[in-house]
Parts: C-alpha cells; sequence; structure tokens
C-alpha cells in the first residue's frame, strides 16, 4: 500500500490536472477572436459581451447544480464526459453557420457550452478532498489550479495557431482547440479514479494520519435530501455566503482584465491582434507562477490561514491594476506586458484560494456543492459584471470609468475577505488540537 498509494495519486491527480486544462481550451473563446469579429462588423461589443457572457451564466449555474450530482457521481466519467459533450457544442459552433447566425443563437449555444463547461471543477474537487489531506491541500491545489493557465496558455496557441494556418478565420478558434480537448477527455478517463476506497485503499485522513477540518456524519448526509443538504451545509453556512460574495469581486476582476485585454490593448494602445492574444496568454502564464506562489505562502508563510493569503495577494491585484489603467498611450508594449503580468499573478491567487476555502471549510461530502456555491456567484455575477456589464461601461463611459469599478471591486473584496478570517482562525485551531490528540494516542 505504501507504494500504490503515491503512485495512484500522481495518476489521479495528472487526470484532473491535464483533463481540467481541456476545458480551458474551448470555454469561452469567443474573447480571443472579438477583435476580428469587431472589425468585420459582425457584432458590435455589447454582442461579444452577451455571447461570453452566456458561458458565464452557465458555467456558474452548472458549476453549483452539477456540483450536487458530482459529489455523488464517479469523478472517472463525470469529468471526461462534460469536456467531450464540451468539444462537441465548439465543433458545431465552427462548422454549423446557421448556429451563430445571429447574436441570439450564439449566445444559446455557447450557453449549452457552457453548462457541459461546469462539469469539470466539480469533480476535480471531489478527487481533491478524496486523495490529498488538509496539511498538504493547499500547495496540492496550487498546482492543480495551474491547470486553469496551462489550458488558457494553450488555447491562446492553439487560436494563434488556427488563424494563421486559415487566413485568420475566425471559426479555426473553435475547432482546432475542440479536437485538442477531445484527446484530452480519453486522456482523463484513463487516469483518474474517483476515491482510494474505489481502488481498494483506505480514506487519505488515515494514511496521512491528518484528520479534516470539518467532519460530518456521513450517514446523514446520505440521508438528507438534494436541497436539505444545499440549505443545511451551504445557504445556511454564514462562510460559504461571505466566500461566494468575495467571489462575485475577484471574478469580476479576473474576467474584466483578462476577457477584455485583446481588444483594449488593440483600441487603446494599438497593438496588434496577435499581440493582444499574446497579453492574454501571458497572463495565463502569469497566473501560473502566482497561484504556485500563492500555495506556498498559504501553507508555509501563513500556516494554512487562506484568508491572510488572499488579502495580502489582492493588495497586489490592486497596485498593478492601477499601474495598468494609469499607463499613459505611447506606453511601451513590454511595460504593458509587466502589467498585465502581474495582474495575473496576484489574481489566480484568491481564485484559487477561494474555491479552497470551500473545500476546507466544509464537509467532504459535500466539499464539491460549498465550491460550486462560491462558483455560481462568481461567474453568474462576478462574470456578467465582468463581460456585459464591461462592454456596456466601455462603450457608454470609457475605459478610465471602468477601471476605476474594478479597483473598487479590489476593495470590496479584500474586506468580505477579511469577515472570514476570525471563523478560520477557529478551524485552524481546532484542527491543530485534533492532529496534536492523535499523535499522544499513538504515543
Amino acid at each position: 500500500m505504501k507504494q500504490r498509494y503515491p503512485r495512484m495519486r500522481f495518476q489521479v491527480f495528472m487526470g484532473i490536472f491535464v483533463g481540467y486544462a481541456g476545458f480551458y481550451l474551448i470555454r469561452n473563446n469567443i474573447s480571443l477572436v472579438a477583435p476580428i469579429l469587431l472589425k468585420d462588423g459582425h457584432i458590435d461589443k455589447v454582442g461579444i459581451g452577451l455571447i461570453a457572457n452566456a458561458v458565464l451564466i452557465a458555467y456558474g449555474l452548472s458549476k453549483f447544480f452539477m456540483a450536487t450530482v458530482s459529489d455523488r457521481s464517479n469523478a472517472r466519467y463525470f469529468m471526461p464526459i462534460g469536456l467531450a459533450l464540451s468539444a462537441v457544442a465548439n465543433l458545431l459552433v465552427a462548422f454549423v453557420p446557421a448556429l451563430t447566425g445571429s447574436i441570439a443563437i450564439f449566445a444559446i449555444m455557447m450557453f449549452i457550452n457552457g453548462w457541459f463547461q461546469g462539469m469539470g471543477w466539480p469533480p476535480s474537487g471531489r478527487v481533491l478532498v478524496h486523495w490529498f489531506s488538509t496539511n498538504e491541500r493547499g500547495w496540492k491545489t496550487a498546482i492543480w489550479n495551474c491547470a486553469h493557465n496551462v489550458g488558457g496558455m494553450a488555447v491562446g496557441a492553439a487560436a494563434s495557431w488556427g488563424l494563421a494556418i486559415t487566413g485568420d478565420s475566425w471559426q479555426s478558434a473553435f475547432w482546432l482547440p475542440a479536437l485538442i480537448a477531445l484527446v484530452v477527455a480519453l486522456f482523463a478517463f484513463l487516469t483518474i479514479r474517483d476515491t482510494p476506497a474505489s481502488v481498494g485503499l483506505p480514506p487519505i485522513e488515515d494514511f496521512r494520519n491528518d484528520p479534516a477540518k470539518v467532519e460530518v456524519d456521513n450517514s446523514e448526509i446520505a440521508q438528507q435530501s438534494y436541497w436539505r443538504v444545499i440549505w443545511e451545509h451551504v445557504l445556511k453556512n454564514r462562510t460559504m455566503v461571505l466566500l461566494a460574495l468575495a467571489n462575485v469581486f475577484v471574478y469580476a476582476l479576473r474576467y474584466g482584465v483578462l476577457s477584455w485585454t485583446p481588444t483594449y490593448l488593440s483600441q487603446v494602445h494599438h497593438v496588434s491582434v496577435t499581440k493582444g492574444i499574446a497579453g492574454f496568454s501571458l497572463f495565463e502564464l502569469a497566473g501560473l507562477v502566482g497561484t504556485l506562489a500563492c500555495g506556498w505562502v498559504s501553507d508555509k508563510v501563513f500556516h494554512g490561514n487562506r484568508t491572510k493569503t488572499g488579502i495580502t495577494f489582492m493588495v497586489g491585484v490592486g497596485i498593478s491594476l492601477v499601474a495598468y489603467w494609469l499607463a499613459p498611450v505611447g506606453t511601451p508594449y513590454w511595460l504593458l506586458m509587466v502589467f498585465l503580468f502581474f495582474i495575473g499573478a496576484f489574481i489566480y491567487g484568491p481564485v484559487m484560494l477561494i474555491g479552497l476555502q470551500a473545500l476546507d471549510m466544509s464537509a467532504r461530502q459535500v466539499a464539491g456543492t460549498s465550491a460550486g456555491f462560491t462558483g455560481l456567484f462568481g461567474y453568474v455575477i462576478g462574470a456578467t459584471l465582468a463581460s456585459t456589464g464591461v462592454g456596456w461601461m466601455v462603450q457608454h463611459f470609457g475605459w478610465g470609468v471602468t477601471f476605476g469599478a474594478l479597483t473598487v471591486c479590489v476593495v470590496i473584496a479584500i474586506v468580505l475577505l477579511a469577515c472570514i478570517g476570525p471563523e478560520e482562525k477557529r478551524l485552524i485551531a481546532s484542527h491543530d488540537a485534533a492532529v496534536e490528540e492523535s499523535f499522544q494516542e499513538e504515543d
């Protein structure tokens, strides 16, 4: 068992890492080709925002509702099926002109795609809480969360490749990544295993002698109805509500900058579409670095206190965002990329941490549902502010007012995270006491 357990942990981790990166290949590719669509006059900024927002709203709803299904399903099947269905939706967008003939139909297709996208995070969270214990989960989740950025960088590269080989045909930004995603779905199916028990291994808490922060009687959860579980363990949980509200503003910042990077750089700083997409990819690359740093800081510097870590990183977001906003026209392209890099590096820390806090501060039997609840708020409300809201605000008030509003989002997110601090401190003390008691019993 001592040799098999680590080997299986590595295998399932690679499955959810590569599998989740695959979702980002085909999540919301319209933002990458928005400058082309705007230049051709097919769609205006509000239309781009509406289509992009359809994906994000569907994803937020699905991330929550499908999480309650995922908590009671086999992750090995759940994730690959969702990825494959999302890939099919993208192929239809690329090859069936009638499905993109109007903003309404295009948005419907992207809503369907977004719903399938919601089948990626919940099974990943389920695997993380079953295969990795509390005192290692910050670092392991940080590494896994880099799948966001690997996928984000890969879609930028795939889209640029597609545009290059098709003479800037925007459809290539959908079909080429979708084909890659189908291969990734197969890999995920071959490598993921649902829980240690599914392969004859003991619970991770027993293997590593590391109890969970929150424990709930499993028989109690099993006897509760779908809505009772949500009500008792999510909606009535003050911490989950605060995390969900904080996620609104974190995601408004994430997508408010990321989704509009190619358009902002093109219209304000007059860079080419290709350089704008390069900025998009750099944002994701920076997120990879920032996420790893955040996980390490969370476990090693703040000793598992995710709240203090999140606030520290949000301060970094605010400083970098203001520098990016106030950079005058004519600022060297490389310097704009530096500002963009640090925004991405800092924002992906809180993006990862809020999901991790939802996993840490809820019973593992409902961990996916809790994380899905924070995602519901982040995507349905936060993403709305970032896509349709930003598009509307830029069109009517300009980029200056828009970046001012994004700066306010930083402040609100910090305040909400600070409100979670006392409860997290209590749970950490309780966990440490349980670990100490366990060691005393062994002695």
